[in-house]
């Protein structure tokens, strides 16, 4: 059983996110998602949302993520999240936008499990976001990837380690709250 301070955090995992070296991901968050909803835990999507004029235009020149389908959750995750306690949309890296933050301080979640899609970015940034509020993160190393490749996600995985902890870098087999919900 997951304790009720605990939230699952997919990160966007979206179908603009899904390449070559991101896509192998989804079936592992599906089942990590699967197991987490068996186990009666809350899950909270993300979705990132771009718009005209953003800093990721202005600064980064990146125009992609305005429009569906390419901002939609995966169509093999879509069950869940339907299902799920939120979807926050965020037009920032990490799930502490105004709703986000609000969302976790109003349920009492403390232990933030997180998963999706960029390591070094999202993932990384709504990791060390919660260590910043006092909250506990735990990156799931093995349910995050980087559509950049595997060079970004390890640099996200190193950097995390710096920001919150190599203690708070976990694997899916690590997540106690799954212990009842295994096969």
């Amino acid at each position: 059983m997951v304790p009720k301070s605990a939230v699952l955090v997919v990160v966007d995992v979206q179908n603009g996110f899904i390449r070559e070296p991101s896509a192998p991901i989804v079936p592992v968050i599906v089942d990590l998602v699967a197991r987490w909803e068996e186990a009666g835990g809350p899950i909270v999507f993300t979705k990132y949302m771009n718009y005209p004029g953003s800093p990721f235009e202005r600064m980064i020149h990146w125009t992609q993520m305005r429009d569906v389908p390419q901002t939609d959750i995966v169509g093999p995750l879509q069950p869940y999240a339907n299902r799920a306690d939120a979807i926050v949309d965020k037009t920032i890296y990490s799930l502490f936008n105004a709703e986000g933050e609000e969302l976790v301080r109003a349920r009492g979640w403390t232990d933030l499990y997180v998963c999706g899609i960029a390591t070094e970015s999202c993932v990384l940034k709504t990791a060390v976001d919660a260590f910043e509020r006092n909250l506990t993160p735990w990156l799931i190393r093995d349910a995050s990837a980087s559509h950049a490749g595997q060079a970004a996600h390890d640099a996200g995985l190193l950097v995390a380690t710096r920001f919150i902890g190599a203690g708070q870098l976990i694997r899916v087999a690590d997540v106690p709250a799954l212990d009842a919900a295994r096969t």
